[in-house]
């Protein structure tokens, strides 16, 4: 690896990447991806039914609860429930699903708001879905970072796609890199355990070839001398490039990067893509 790309069979990099793509589409395109989202339903202290889920759903201090009819039946944690059902307090950023035949109904919190939305398997937009449009692969989008750690956890306030919400995340430090011949960096947010990383952005494609809210890019947990590989032909679309029904947060500010990364999935067929 170098600064500026990495040295990789061309062939091997491109069955690599080809091996990412393929199970990235087939976890949205999954019978109870993001694909299959039918409604996103917001819950206060009213009780409400929803045409997608059964039940009557409200939330307050206590959390979730649902009030099912009779005759009606969630299955939570592999348990049949029927009646009153108490989800409780949920995380921020957490969630549960409840089994409803064959769709899955998510219960979840998000921006401090406690959210109700279900998955069916034949929604139109995931039996409909042929794939994302994607750049070809190239190693000279792979360079090595620095990771440079912060002294102690930002709070770091985003936006997000359903306009209103905001998301915080606790970002522990920022990845430093060289691209073209350009000095960049990237806040990083929390990744999925292991010390992974996360990181939201932009760039001069934004809004272009590539979508114009954000993208994502999963980086693995940097080395002990704290170099990080930032592969952007991994550069994924979030939900909501998909999808009204996602409340994906936006990058900070100092993510929107100057430079054309071309590199990654592009617009969404969905969104008008090609």
């Amino acid at each position: 690896m170098t600064t500026e790309g990495i040295t990789a069979d061309p062939r091997a990099f491109a069955d690599d990447w080809q091996r990412w793509y393929r199970a990235h589409e087939a976890k949205l395109a999954d019978p109870h991806g993001f694909l299959a989202i039918t409604g996103l339903h917001w819950l206060d202290e009213r009780p409400e039914r929803f045409p997608d889920a059964p039940g009557a759903w409200h939330s307050g201090r206590d959390g979730v609860v649902v009030l099912l009819d009779e005759g009606e039946e969630l299955v939570v944690d592999g348990t049949p429930v029927r009646g009153e059902h108490r989800f409780g307090v949920l995380a921020e950023r957490g969630g549960v699903d409840a089994v409803w035949g064959d769709a899955v109904i998510e219960v979840a919190r998000r921006g401090g708001h406690d959210i109700v939305r279900p998955r069916h398997p034949d929604a139109p937009l995931r039996t409909a879905f042929a794939g994302t449009p994607a750049y070809s692969p190239d190693p000279r989008w792979a360079v090595t970072g620095r990771y440079v750690p912060f002294d102690a956890p930002r709070p770091t306030t985003v936006g997000a796609a359903v306009e209103g919400l905001e998301h915080v995340y606790d970002a522990p430090g920022r990845i430093a890199f060289a691209l073209d011949g350009r000095e960049l960096s990237l806040t990083a947010f929390p990744g999925h355990g292991g010390g992974r990383l996360m990181l939201l952005f932009t760039d001069a494609t934004s809004g272009v070839t590539t979508y114009a809210a954000n993208r994502v890019l999963n980086v693995g947990p940097p080395a002990a001398d704290g170099t990080v590989l930032l592969d952007f032909n991994r550069a994924a679309n979030l939900p909501c490039a998909y999808t009204d029904l996602a409340t994906c947060p936006l990058p900070p500010a100092e993510n929107r990067l100057p430079v054309a990364i071309e590199a990654g999935l592009k617009i969404p067929r969905e969104r008008g893509g090609s």
